[in-house]
């Protein structure tokens, strides 16, 4: 339930790409605003995250869950609605602000269920809901725009986000059956206590690594059917055909990689590394290209470098914080993540506006994962304060001012 929640916020955030341009000329939005819409989403779901988490180690991820997927869905159904841009900006944000704790409250329950050992695989299988949200994205959006117009399909998701919810509330439980008497918290009584998290240098490094990450895949997700469209002309529906090989890849690779991590016990820094540096290069290469062959035979590589990293800074953040306040390490760092998304559509709608050019759009992408490769080799996951050991011999993770 927790990769179904995921996935639907995932297919909504991943709606705009292929609507934008139709969406745009429904509305009479310029070429250089579209990129706005995306930006009001991700402001939402920026602080979204900030106090998401927070609030998913006070309420429970179930609760979370719940609740934000029953609004979200809600006003996906009213974007589909909108005549005006001022309203599609609005709604898009609202939609943003609800759609964006599903992370934390996820992550929090998996940092429940799973040991260390078992999380890399877990988290793969989790993080595959957003490669798949674009997948199903672009594989259904321009096929009913072809047939009835882009707002039934924010009305469909809507629908289906909010049945989700539903059933998220019924069928999750913070903890599972044997759990009873573990000292790991589901939830607290009172506010979490931030402070360790905000004098922890190697969550603040992971922030900017995920940032540089997330900087070239959502400028991708969101920019790149329209500017293979109108910088290349190539068709709507073949462009989302790139997008969808494209993240199809990422739902295998993402377990394929977490399962890898775990057996192999390469743990997930250096993995972080050689896969940002790949993402960064195969961006350049694919701005280089200009036909649809070309796109189709790059769009694996790039969805591997793409998304194949999200499980392992996933994985990464309950080993710097602790699973007391994993909650609010998930949704704070995500939302230093998210702020790359926040910021790239709007940036690349700019130089590709200024500059008319599909190859400078992919190097201000590119740049993103150089810098979170970069910025990664500096984490240090072995520091001595992240594991002590306990008496039974076990490894132990200290977290607000306590072992667990």
């Amino acid at each position: 339930m927790c990769w179904a929640a995921f996935t639907m916020t995932s297919v909504d955030r991943s709606t705009w790409g292929p609507a934008s341009a139709s969406v745009s000329e429904s509305l009479a939005v310029p070429i250089a605003a579209i990129g706005i819409f995306a930006t009001c989403y991700y402001i939402g779901y920026v602080a979204s995250n900030a106090f998401g988490g927070f609030l998913t180690d006070w309420l429970g991820g179930r609760m979370i869950l719940s609740i934000t997927g029953l609004v979200a869905g809600s006003f996906m159904i009213v974007f589909g609605e909108i005549e005006s841009i001022s309203a599609g900006l609005i709604v898009q944000g609202v939609v943003g602000l609800f759609a964006g704790a599903d992370f934390a409250g996820g992550l929090k329950l998996i940092a429940t269920w799973f040991r260390p050992t078992q999380r890399g695989f877990a988290m793969g299988v989790f993080m595959t809901a957003t490669s798949l949200g674009t997948v199903i994205a672009n594989a259904v959006v321009p096929r009913m725009i072809a047939a009835s117009g882009w707002r039934e399909s924010y009305h469909l998701f809507g629908i289906v986000t909010i049945v989700i919810s539903v059933l998220c509330f019924v069928l999750l439980r913070d903890r599972t059956p044997g759990q009873e008497h573990e000292r790991l918290p589901v939830r607290t009584s009172s506010l979490p206590n931030l402070r360790p998290l905000l004098r922890n240098r190697d969550l603040v490094l992971l922030g900017i690594t995920g940032f540089g990450g997330l900087w070239g895949t959502y400028g991708f997700v969101t920019w790149s059917n329209t500017l293979m469209v109108k910088a290349n002309g190539i068709d709507p529906v073949d462009a989302g055909t790139v997008l969808v090989i494209f993240a199809a890849v990422a739902v295998a690779a993402k377990p394929m990689m977490g399962w890898i991590t775990d057996r192999l016990r390469l743990g997930q820094k250096l993995p972080i590394i050689v896969i940002l540096t790949v993402f960064g290069c195969t961006l350049l290469v694919f701005g280089s290209f200009s036909t649809l062959t070309q796109f189709l035979w790059c769009a694996p590589l790039l969805g591997l470098g793409a998304y194949a990293y999200a499980p392992l800074t996933a994985a990464l953040t309950p080993v710097l914080a602790g699973s007391n306040l994993v909650g609010s390490a998930a949704g704070s760092v995500n939302a230093v993540w998210q702020l790359g998304s926040v910021a790239v559509p709007a940036v690349l709608g700019f130089v590709f506006h200024t500059t008319g050019s599909f190859y400078s759009a992919f190097i201000v992408l590119a740049i993103g994962p150089f810098i979170g490769a970069v910025t990664c080799c500096f984490i240090r996951p072995d520091r001595p304060h992240y594991r002590t050991q306990g008496r039974d011999g076990a490894t132990s993770i200290p977290t607000a001012g306590h072992t667990i």
